[in-house]
């Protein structure tokens, strides 16, 4: 098992930024894939960026690619997000996640893992 718990987050003018962690802890090895998801109000929960543990490479989505980063700190199990030049369509509870794969997953259905999920709020 692999327990997950975010922080960060908030409230946020447009173009503002912010940054969210994701601590991990549990059963944690050396190659599983983390990744950020979003899910706004009545939508869809959304793929946001991924990264892979142990070689450190990323994949974003579209929409947040050139915005946002994704990052990881081995020593404190910690994946984070970073993100700037931010719009009210971004607003949504964002999910950190994690799985046992070496793989960028993009797919929600793939996870086995999730964090409680936080609300970021961008405003005008």
């Amino acid at each position: 098992q692999v327990q997950l718990v975010e922080s960060g987050g908030g409230l946020v003018q447009a173009g503002g930024s912010l940054r969210r962690s994701c601590a991990a802890s549990g059963r944690t090895f050396n190659t599983y894939v983390m990744s950020w998801f979003r899910q706004a109000p009545g939508k869809q929960r959304e793929f946001v960026a991924a990264i892979n543990w142990t070689r450190g490479s990323t994949y974003y989505a579209d929409s947040v690619r050139g915005r946002f980063t994704i990052s990881r700190d081995i020593a404190k199990n910690t994946m984070s997000l970073q993100m700037n030049s931010l719009k009210p369509a971004d607003t949504a509870d964002y999910y950190c996640a994690a799985d046992y794969r070496a793989t960028l997953i993009t797919s929600v259905g793939e996870y086995a893992y999730w964090g409680q999920g936080t609300q970021v709020t961008v405003v005008t």
